[in-house]
């Protein structure tokens, strides 16, 4: 096993999720990508052992003619996660792999170390300086998981990520 095939969280954009992708081995994959993007050659041509595709823009609130992400696809997120083999990698990407991917990486390693939002919250930004989790992603999966808060500040502690027109792919453990 490569390091990069590792269990637990692999972050990318699109453009580099083949990349990603062929050095995992086995994977489960999760694309949060605008409804323009989810039928993009470049998944069709991947073989992951389970698949969830979501489509919603990356934004913060509610925009007329934009699809927000919501509740429903939070937990979607959360399932998916759940179900997946801890031994098999989980590769997550979105368009840039900087804020959809990052905040559905924060999530699933939160819901699975309840009560470490911070260490995550630290352990993201350490290995992703330029992740910009969405915040409103991570507010709902907040409400679900019943943080009362904890995961939004963790969040809001580590600020903005460094400025970047895509991300660096990157890996975050599912277990702290």
């Amino acid at each position: 096993m490569t390091a990069a095939a590792q269990p637990g969280i692999h972050v990318t954009s699109l453009r580099d999720v083949r990349e990603v992708a062929a050095t995992l081995g086995a994977y489960d994959l999760l694309t949060l990508l605008a409804p323009a993007w989810l039928h993009d050659e470049t998944l069709r041509a991947l073989a992951p052992q389970r698949r969830l595709q979501l489509a919603f823009h990356d934004i913060v609130e509610i925009t007329p003619d934009l699809i927000a992400p919501d509740r429903p696809m939070v937990a979607s997120i959360l399932d998916f996660a759940r179900a997946a083999d801890p031994a098999r990698p989980l590769l997550v990407h979105c368009w840039a792999g900087i804020s959809r991917s990052s905040a559905a990486a924060y999530i699933i390693a939160c819901d699975a170390n309840a009560g470490c939002e911070d260490t995550i919250a630290d352990e993201l930004r350490r290995r992703a300086p330029f992740a910009t989790p969405n915040r409103l992603m991570v507010s709902l999966a907040d409400d679900l998981l019943g943080r009362h808060g904890r995961m939004v500040d963790a969040i809001a502690r580590i600020g903005r990520g460094a400025d970047a027109f895509e991300g660096t792919p990157y890996h975050l453990p599912l277990r702290f």
